[in-house]
């Protein structure tokens, strides 16, 4: 007896032999009444004791358990009040699914029992021939702790059999993983197939279950619910994919296609060959998409990390891997994770032209969080060096770092920086060690730039000439007179320049203002001048007059009688000596700056015209305004639309001139006339003081037919090309060490991003220096290619040199170095993000290295093609891709992986089977 008490499981064993033989068990083998009451009641393993969360608890029915007590209460082992065989069929609805009934309660139809006390009474009484026993777990509620009597039924059915269904009864505690694992074990799912579970909801459509790691009471499954196991496809695709989404629009002879795994294009959605290009770098990086297909990703999607995107932006990546290194297709659609990565960072919607390094960064933030192991982030406070060694600090900077971010991406990607900040007024110095994803290094910029001009001299016989200079990037308006001057012979003192944009005059620069406000797309011109804009009393200095063309063009209005002027041509500065500046004088002018392309009229076309010219012209045969005016009126009038003008332009400071010293005036033909106007050129000059004084500006006025008969447009729109024109600055290519070096060398902070000094207690511009601690298995390294200043965007279109293989970093790593394992610091390349084009359109293609074959191939959209290694290295190199050659190494081996990722020094085909991409 005492043998049965202590061991109730085999005592149990016992009986199920018994009730298989079909006999109970003897009264003499039960222990005596009173130790019965205590062990069943009373103890430990007592009904009485507590409830624990996630132990059994079993159902007796209640008129059973009462005769029960009833006997061993009476004292008498013989009394005739014997229960025997524990009997629960009043507990059931039937005797073939034994399912409870409804509703039951808690000491009024059954009785709750522990599982030791349940083992106890089974042995001594057995159990109704037939019967399961009806266990129960314990489960941890909000506040409570019960036994849970009614578990959930759900029914399971696969994806392409739903007709079939298995019900199994889950308790509100068990994992969906739980769940997953026994419908895979109901259908005989193989291991290396890869399942995910949906559930039908109340209003008929399916929701995923992603997290595994979640209960059936937090997923809200209830009890005849269907639960749906899918199982993806030899291709990588999910069948339900056929039903919500894109299809990946593979044809009859694609479904039986067998290629090589990872050699597989992406379609382009519209503008997509930025993500196109990232994705297929990031699929060519073996160790990470080895941890896609082998499913490691699966036990650690973190779907409540706040910073994450609730595992969606890891599966739907996954999802692409699979598809990609299936080697079922040619391309895919990468649709759904376009929607993805628009849904969770709104800048990629759409599908506007975006840069792929950004797209990068985003994605390998996106899947660390994702699969961040931490589902707790603790407060990490960092800290300065305060004096302490670098290898303390840096280890101590690390393990914050991990205790916050433990992920696939951490492990593969992050490195760690040293940064060294000196205040320049206390020299107080601070020193942390921070982690990095990827190196931005600059490239070297040259210090000159070239730019494009018009020099217009001020001999009219000569035409316009366009001359290419090499000027400073940092320069002035004024090395640029310097530069053409060497060009053209004429002194930078004479010269203007002036930024032309629809026949006007944009801006009129300064001397001393910054050759950066001059973008490459502006069209400058430089004038020949013999004096200045702004005229000063008591100063015998021509003075300098921008000149408009403009024509009177018919325009319609409610009477017809309406004309507009419409700018035309190129304007003018023309130099105007002060004892010439009259209407007169400046109409003589610059019919003599015009005449190689405006041709004078004949003494035909002199005497030519009627009366009412004559007349006017005898008025006033000085050209002016179209409101007349007389050069010997004593007074001076307004100039207006509706009034006289002065018999001497408006804007002369010194109303002392004398009279014009050109040839006697005769009666001859008027070409055009001339308005003062505004800096636009599109309305009249007021004479406020204050207008009269800032700029003057004339506009020549043609009539239509004038201008057809005299100005000869070929001839105005003539230039000739300076020979300097023909010349291209060389850029010389630089090597990758080189940018390595300037992302290391010191640097004195911007005036928009200065640094706190905790010793001044103000803000400084300190001196910055970046040096590498410690590198990760994976290297990623953008070359900064775009230039972004206040006035201008350039893309340098530098050659940089870099390595295929045997990148080494030892001389770059500030760490103490492990000098007998040299791989820790040499990196092979693995792939290439490239980018053509400009600033305001691109387009974006990858070389990569198979993992599997060692083969190099261009992914170009939806286009795979072999190259040789000796077409990787381009001015289009825009993201690299290095891999440590330890790791390299470590993944060759049998135990590194599944496969046997090959390495990138593996020899390539024959020539004649690759495209040249270059």
């Amino acid at each position: 007896m005492a043998t049965v008490a202590a061991n109730p499981a085999a005592a149990a064993a016992a009986v199920a032999v018994a009730v298989a033989e079909n006999r109970e068990p003897q009264r003499k083998e039960l222990p005596g009444l009173d130790s019965q009451w205590r062990q069943i009641e009373n103890g430990e393993s007592g009904r009485e004791r507590p409830l624990r969360a996630g132990e059994s608890w079993f159902l007796v029915e209640k008129h059973w358990y009462k005769q029960w007590e009833a006997y061993v209460q009476g004292g008498d082992q013989d009394s005739s009040t014997f229960p025997g065989c524990i009997n629960n069929a009043a507990l059931f609805q039937d005797e073939i699914n034994w399912r409870l009934k409804e509703g039951l309660v808690e000491g009024e139809d059954y009785v709750l029992l522990p599982a030791a006390a349940w083992h106890y009474l089974v042995s001594w009484y057995g159990l109704e021939h037939g019967q399961p026993p009806i266990e129960r777990k314990v489960i941890e509620l909000p506040n409570i702790q019960k036994v849970e009597v009614y578990p959930v039924e759900l029914l399971l059915v696969r994806h392409n059999d739903l007709g079939k269904s298995h019900t199994v009864q889950f308790s509100h505690t068990d994992s969906i993983g739980l769940v997953l694992r026994t419908a895979r074990e109901r259908f005989l799912v193989e291991p290396q197939e890869d399942t995910r579970l949906w559930a039908k909801n109340s209003e008929g459509s399916l929701d995923r279950l992603y997290d595994t790691h979640i209960t059936v009471l937090d997923a809200a499954l209830e009890t005849g619910q269907l639960i749906i196991m899918e199982t993806r496809k030899k291709d990588g695709t999910w069948p339900s994919a056929q039903l919500h989404v894109m299809n990946n629009n593979m044809s009859e002879e694609d479904e039986d296609f067998k290629g090589q795994p990872g050699i597989c294009g992406l379609t382009n959605l519209g503008n997509t060959c930025f993500m196109n290009s990232a994705l297929q770098c990031l699929s060519n990086v073996p160790q990470l998409t080895e941890y896609f297909l082998n499913n490691c990703y699966l036990e650690e999607l973190n779907f409540r990390n706040p910073l994450g995107m609730k595992g969606e932006i890891a599966e739907a990546y996954a999802d692409l891997v699979k598809q990609a290194w299936s080697g079922h297709h040619r391309s895919i659609v990468p649709h759904v994770f376009k929607n993805k990565v628009g849904h969770f960072a709104s800048q990629f919607l759409g599908y506007q032209q975006h840069d792929s390094q950004e797209l990068l960064s985003f994605l390998l933030d996106g899947l660390h969080e994702d699969l961040n192991r931490v589902k707790k982030k603790e407060y990490v406070e960092l800290c300065d060096a305060a004096g302490r060694p670098d290898q303390e600090v840096a280890q101590e900077a690390w393990q914050n770092h991990k205790r916050r971010n433990d992920s696939v991406i951490v492990d593969t990607f992050h490195g760690l920086f040293k940064s060294t900040l000196v205040c320049p007024d206390c020299g107080n110095v601070s020193v942390t060690f921070d982690p990095f994803c990827y190196l931005s290094v600059p490239l070297p910029i040259s210090h000159k730039r070239v730019l494009e001009v018009f020099f217009i001299p001020m001999d009219p016989r000569r035409k316009p000439e366009q001359h290419r200079l090499v000027v400073p990037k940092k320069g002035k308006i004024s090395d640029l007179c310097v530069a053409l001057s060497k060009h053209t012979g004429i002194s930078p003192e004479r010269m203007m320049v002036a930024d032309v944009f629809s026949h006007r005059f944009y801006k009129l620069y300064q001397l001393e203002e910054p050759l950066s406000s001059i973008l490459d797309r502006d069209d400058i011109f430089v004038y020949e001048v013999s004096g200045r804009i702004e005229a000063i009393e008591g100063s015998r200095e021509d003075i300098v007059v921008p000149v408009y063309l403009r024509e009177r063009t018919p325009a319609r209005d409610y009477n017809n009688s309406y004309y507009g002027l419409m700018l035309f041509g190129h304007p003018l500065l023309v130099s105007v000596p002060r004892d010439r500046f009259t209407w007169e004088g400046l109409y003589n002018v610059l019919m003599y700056r015009l005449s190689r392309y405006v041709t004078k009229p004949n003494s035909d076309d002199e005497d030519d015209g009627d009366e009412k010219e004559d007349d006017e012209e005898d008025k006033d045969d000085i050209p002016g305004p179209s409101t007349g005016g007389s050069l010997r009126d004593p007074e001076p009038e307004q100039a207006g639309p509706s009034s006289g003008v002065t018999n001497r332009c408006p804007f002369l400071l010194d109303n002392c001139l004398g009279t014009s010293q050109w040839p006697p005036r005769r009666r001859r033909k008027q070409l055009f006339t001339l308005q003062t106007v505004n800096s636009n050129g599109t309305s009249d000059r007021t004479t406020s003081p204050e207008e009269v004084h800032a700029q003057p500006y004339i506009a020549i006025d043609w009539e239509p037919e004038m201008k057809k008969r005299y100005y000869d447009e070929v001839e105005a729109e003539g230039y000739v090309k300076h020979d300097c024109v023909g010349y291209v600055m060389k850029k010389a290519p630089v090597r990758l060490q080189e940018c390595i070096e300037l992302f290391t060398t010191v640097e004195t902070l911007e005036k928009e991003n200065p640094w706190y000094c905790p010793s001044c207690k103000q803000h400084q511009l300190a001196t910055k220096k970046l040096d590498l601690w410690m590198l990760p298995e994976i290297l990623i390294i953008h070359l900064k290619r775009f230039s972004y200043t206040k006035f201008s965007r350039e893309k340098l279109d530098t050659l940089v040199e870099f390595p295929i293989r045997d990148l080494d970093f030892s001389e770059f790593v500030i760490q103490p170095q492990n000098e007998l394992n040299p791989e820790l610091y040499k990196y092979d390349l693995i792939a290439v993000s490239n980018h053509y084009g400009g600033m305001r359109d691109g387009h974006y293609t990858t070389f990569a290295c198979n993992k599997d074959s060692g083969q190099w191939h261009y992914f170009d959209d939806n286009s795979v093609s072999p190259v040789n290694e000796n077409q990787i290295e381009s001015k289009a190199a825009y993201v690299l891709f290095y891999q440590r050659q330890d790791v390299a190494r470590r993944l060759l081996s049998p135990a590194g992986s599944s496969g046997a990722p090959a390495s990138p020094a593996c020899s390539s085909p024959p020539s004649s089977e690759f495209m040249d991409v270059n």
